[in-house]
């Protein structure tokens, strides 16, 4: 610990001169600020890195004034679109809100990013629970999904230049509202609800209906309803019906004449495949049967003949997007890489778009989560004491000089978990911990589980879904492990990147 000890009754004017002049004078005042907190403290060694991590940022700031533009937290240049769209993102999952994945990263993180450069953002997804910041708009409108008509409300909340809708109906609300410990997809990992097909049919059919009839004003750049000019962004087969229903209930009418449908493959391993039999539940004319018709060698879910959503969409959008460069590769190259969709995505063509993480979240320098704010200059003072927080906190013992290994993801094939489950045991036996969290196949959760058990003093699985330990992981551990068979993007590396984790 730094023994420095001030007096507040005799610095204050010894500091006043330094405090006026030089780089360093916010990080001074800062300093200044720790020392004469009830009367007289020593400065610790967090105090000590603030004031380094401040006076590093100054001088970012101050560097960036001399290049013409203002920096905030880091260089901040606003890049203004010459022309703003109207764009529409439609997804299962957007975080906060809801997440398995990164799907659900991507549509919490980009919209944003896309509202600061001036164009005018919307996300659309199922209301699974009382989001307490989302209000009711008191819009409801009738639907026809299957033989029934379902009505429909639509809450609403606006966040960091994004209007964010949720659609409201029982078969969202009521099937994974938080206290029926279900997921969103079905009633426990791996498992999905029978009625997928309908629940999805309405979501793609809300979201077709939201621009046209929400009169949104909380943005003082916009107001009213987005209207049909507008450029959907369709995210994963579940939104597959998106350009089909564009193309037959509305544009026949003269509506929606120019809009557009970008779809975006987030994970080709999950299709949308069910009985061909099912079609007559989507309410499409025959002429779209061809696009969903798929024939492959598996039983499930039924045997022979299918429909295949996502190659649907794949087929019905003006345009197909993956989320990086290597994946759309990956896609086209054979059918174990492209699932038996690659001759499909060869014929209508793909462009990779590296993901990007939500850089407000994921910053070293501001993370709510974690005790210790740091960046490059100050991350070698900073790791240590916050490898002893993440230890203290998951119960191991403190020990800033044993390696800390990490591993945050879905428990299943893709992720590697298996590989992950034996491995541990032939690297445990060294000058190691690990700590391993995530949610997903129940087999894998109870090995997770086991691991406490089995290596006390070297291991913890934490089985649940923990914002504020995943980034105590990042930022505390030393590695993190990704034993990942296929990635198409992984946002777990590019938080790593940027919080200092090999």
């Amino acid at each position: 610990m730094a023994t420095a000890v001030a007096a507040s009754s005799f610095v204050s004017r010894s500091y006043g001169h330094e405090v006026a002049s030089g780089l360093n004078s916010k990080a001074s005042q800062m300093k200044f600020r720790c020392m004469k907190h009830s009367g007289l403290r020593s400065l610790n060694i967090i105090d000590d890195l603030q004031v380094k991590t401040m006076a590093s940022k100054l001088a970012t700031s101050r560097q960036a004034g001399r290049n013409g533009f203002r920096s905030q937290n880091g260089p901040s240049l606003m890049i203004v679109c010459g022309v703003g769209l109207n764009i529409l993102f439609v997804g299962t999952e957007v975080a906060p809100w809801s997440k398995t994945g990164g799907l659900g990263d991507v549509l919490g993180g980009l919209p944003p990013a896309l509202a600061a450069n001036g164009h005018r953002v919307m996300t659309i997804a199922p209301r699974y629970d009382q989001y307490k910041d989302a209000w009711d708009t008191d819009v409801v409108i009738e639907l026809k999904v299957g033989d029934k008509i379902e009505k429909v409300r639509f809450f609403h909340c606006h966040k960091r230049g994004v209007d964010r809708v949720f659609v409201d109906h029982p078969w969202f609300l009521a099937k994974v509202w938080g206290k029926t410990q279900s997921k969103i997809y079905g009633p426990r990992t791996g498992e999905d609800y029978q009625d997928n097909q309908l629940r999805f049919s309405l979501l793609c059919q809300a979201a077709l209906e939201a621009p046209r009839i929400l009169n949104l004003n909380s943005n003082k750049y916009f107001s009213g309803p987005y209207g049909e000019d507008v450029v959907f962004v369709a995210n994963d087969w579940h939104t597959s019906l998106i350009p089909c229903y564009l193309k037959t209930m509305y544009k026949p009418k003269g509506m929606y004449k120019s809009a557009k449908v970008v779809f975006c493959i987030h994970n080709i391993a999950y299709q949308g495949r069910f009985a061909f039999e099912d079609f007559g539940l989507l309410n499409l004319p025959a002429q779209f049967k061809s696009s969903f018709d798929f024939i492959d060698g598996y039983n499930k879910p039924v045997r022979g003949r299918k429909i295949n959503w996502m190659k649907a969409g794949i087929l019905e959008s003006d345009m197909v997007l993956t989320v990086s460069p290597h994946y759309a590769q990956e896609l086209v190259s054979g059918e174990d890489k492209g699932v038996e969709l690659d001759n499909i995505i060869r014929k209508t063509g793909i462009k990779g778009i590296v993901n990007g993480m939500d850089v407000q979240e994921w910053n070293p320098l501001t993370d709510k989560y974690i005790g210790v704010k740091y960046d490059a200059s100050t991350v070698m003072d900073a790791k240590p004491l916050l490898k002893e927080a993440l230890q203290a906190e998951v119960g191991l013992p403190v020990d800033r000089n044993i390696p800390v290994i990490g591993f945050i993801g879905r428990l299943e094939e893709q992720k590697g978990s298996d590989i992950l489950a034996a491995a541990i045991p032939h690297f445990i036996k060294e000058n190691v911990q690990i700590i391993v969290l995530g949610t997903g196949k129940k087999p894998m959760e109870k090995q997770l589980e086991q691991l406490e058990i089995l290596y006390p003093e070297k291991a913890r699985g934490v089985a649940k879904f923990n914002i504020p330990l995943a980034h105590m992981i990042i930022a505390g551990a030393d590695f993190i492990l990704i034993p990942s068979r296929f990635e198409p993007c992984g946002l777990i590396q590019l938080h790593a990147m940027r919080y200092g984790t090999v």
